[in-house]
């Protein structure tokens, strides 16, 4: 591992959460990115918030776990592997900035959060996204994982299409 002055690794690198800022971070980052690429309003950041306090409440470590991405130090993606029931793990809060797309961060953090759900002992993972968001789409059905259903909803201040995704580990 090469370190900088600053002591930032360069590159593109998937970390563990744990750093102070983390946790803020992955909300606030959600928040401003998809109010400026779709328009969401505040709602969506208050709902990440509650899945960010929740999960750093009450995540148990043996079978829970998140992680950020980082470039040449900078945070600019994460992902969480929260407990859905004993045999079902679920992806959440996948996100990469925009300045670091086409690093393939967000296949890496995918790919991260289904090994840890496989070596925990999950059998399945699944997912909840909407349909505007095409990359993330393209990558959970490049890693294996299915449609199962969709449906209308208004939420975040637009008109969207919820999807659920799942997969077999």
């Amino acid at each position: 591992m090469i370190e900088t002055e600053t002591g930032a690794t360069p590159g593109p690198v998937i970390r563990p959460l744990g750093q102070p800022g983390d946790l803020g971070w992955m909300v606030q980052a959600h928040g401003e990115i998809y109010a400026a690429e779709f328009g969401w309003d505040s709602s969506f950041e208050t709902l990440v918030a509650q899945i960010v306090t929740g999960y750093a409440s009450e995540h148990d470590p043996e079978s829970e776990a998140a992680w950020i991405a980082t470039l040449d130090g900078e945070r600019v993606g994460c992902v969480l592997c929260s407990r859905g029931d004993a045999e079902t793990a679920k992806l959440r809060i996948l996100l990469v900035d925009p300045k670091a797309r086409g690093y393939g961060l967000g296949r890496r953090l995918v790919t991260t959060c289904l090994d840890f759900a496989r070596s925990t002992g999950y059998r399945r993972i699944t997912l909840w996204t909407n349909d505007v968001l095409t990359s993330a789409r393209r990558i959970y059905r490049a890693t294996g994982f299915e449609l199962d259903d969709e449906y209308r909803h208004h939420s975040f201040g637009r008109e969207l299409v919820g999807q659920n995704w799942s997969r077999e580990l």
